[in-house]
């Protein structure tokens, strides 16, 4: 049976947002794009509902019945708030954003722009991330994309925040502004293991680790990472 937990106290934002969300996503650790989620409600101080699937029992019963029954790709995360369903991360990150007042996103033109074009680019990572890294032949197709693919992307993604005059103006992907393009793009960087043991997997793109650092030092961040909820 899935496990379920009420993470945090209703604050304000859950008014904004119309309640108390429940996620359905994997039990897969503090990973995925389902974390990155969980990471907007947790830096906002909404409280919600954490349903996790184990693996096993995700793809043999709830993907083709009740997750199949709230969203038609069968695909998680998924999330429930106030009578209604909502697919796909990205989208609900921009979602969430919006009804929040553009907390997490740009306010110009230019900054909504650029903060879509990194968690493109974070979209495509994670593709190709997910495919050598769940794929049979793990032991040679993941090493190969640390090697080749991965390189470009944080080489890609690192000469994007240097070269803009946004990025310039703050550690995150628009300067000062947290986005939801900052909690993408740390996601990757955790999942793959960057963010740990000093950043050493980061020493050649230092606007990363400084993005890192930034995401990390937002207080209801570093409390969620210093939580038992934050599960590694």
């Amino acid at each position: 049976m899935p496990t379920s937990n009420l993470c945090g106290k209703p604050g304000p934002n859950n008014d904004h947002i119309g309640g108390v969300p429940t996620i359905h996503y994997l039990d897969f650790m503090s990973r995925g794009r389902g974390q990155a989620v969980r990471l907007l409600f947790e830096d906002a101080g909404i409280a919600y509902t954490d349903v996790r699937y184990a693996t096993d029992e995700y793809y043999t019963t709830y993907k083709k019945s009740k997750i199949a029954e709230m969203n038609p790709t069968a695909t998680i995360p998924v999330v429930e708030l106030n009578g209604h369903i909502l697919t796909q991360s990205y989208p609900m990150l921009r979602h969430f954003s919006r009804v929040l007042g553009g907390t997490y996103d740009g306010k110009t033109e230019e900054e909504l722009y650029f903060t879509d074009v990194v968690c493109d680019i974070v979209a495509d990572w994670r593709t190709l991330f997910v495919a050598a890294f769940f794929s049979p032949n793990k032991d040679t197709d993941y090493p190969k994309h640390c090697s080749t693919a991965r390189p470009n992307f944080l080489k890609a993604i690192s000469q994007h925040l240097q070269g803009s005059d946004l990025a310039k103006r703050g550690p995150f992907v628009i300067g000062e502004t947290f986005t939801y393009a900052d909690i993408v793009l740390y996601q990757v960087l955790h999942d793959e293991e960057l963010t740990r043991e000093g950043r050493k997997g980061l020493k050649e793109y230092p606007r990363l680790v400084e993005l890192v650092e930034g995401v990390e030092k937002r207080p209801n961040v570093s409390a969620f990472l210093g939580s038992e909820r934050y599960l590694g």
